[in-house]
């Protein structure tokens, strides 16, 4: 039988009344930025020495996070072909359309091996830095009943660092898991972890999953 209003309105009042869980956003994880033949090296450079640990770390994260239940949102960004619905204004996006990078439907814009979203898992597309920008994150948010959100992805300067300042300023406590991110260089990615330290946790994903698993 359909339910009726009031069983929908009594489903979502219990779970109002349930502690608030944590959240991982993966994000960017795909092989435009990751792989190394993708076209985007601000996220891993071509020759990173750390490319395969962080992307391992990563992978280790996710298992991780599985075992214990915890949700796991993928934040991919691919944009039209045509970047007709692309606002052209910084050097990043202007290098994005020169390569003719993260473009829906092509190779680039697919998730790195090993780091694909498990079946029932979220998947949220959005074209810009903050991974709340321009979709319905928000709104899948509120669904899980997300309390605290923890960050992991590429690149830790651009999308992690611009993401975990968007969700701070509308009210989400924030851990930044330091060794599943990348960024160009190690002092970029090191700048960028030192400015988020005054705004959440800097953790390991060894740390993350210890904390988690003591919940």
């Amino acid at each position: 039988m359909p339910r009726t209003r009031r069983q929908s309105i009594n489903e979502l009042e219990n779970k109002m009344k349930m502690p608030a869980k944590s959240v991982l956003l993966a994000i960017h994880y795909q092989n435009e930025n990751c792989h190394p033949d993708g076209k985007i090296k601000v996220g891993i450079a071509a020759n990173a020495p750390w490319r395969e640990e962080r992307l391992n770390n990563a992978r280790r994260l996710f298992a991780g996070m599985r075992k214990l239940s915890v949700d796991v949102v993928h934040i991919r960004l691919a944009v039209d072909p045509s970047y007709r619905d692309v606002v052209v204004n910084t050097p990043l996006i202007e290098e994005w359309v020169a390569l003719n990078a993260w473009q829906e439907g092509t190779w680039g814009t697919e998730f790195v091996a090993g780091l694909e979203p498990a079946e029932g898992e979220i998947v949220i597309t959005h074209t810009r830095n903050s991974v709340f920008h321009g979709c319905n994150l928000q709104d899948a948010l509120t669904a899980l009943n997300a309390g605290k959100l923890y960050l992991a992805g590429v690149s830790t300067a651009y999308a992690v660092e611009g993401s975990a300042r968007h969700a701070t300023d509308i009210g989400y406590p924030v851990t930044i898991v330091s060794d599943a991110c990348a960024t160009a260089t190690q002092q970029q990615h090191d700048n960028a972890l030192e400015a988020l330290s005054r705004l959440g946790q800097i953790r390991t994903v060894d740390e993350t999953l210890a904390e988690l698993d003591t919940d």
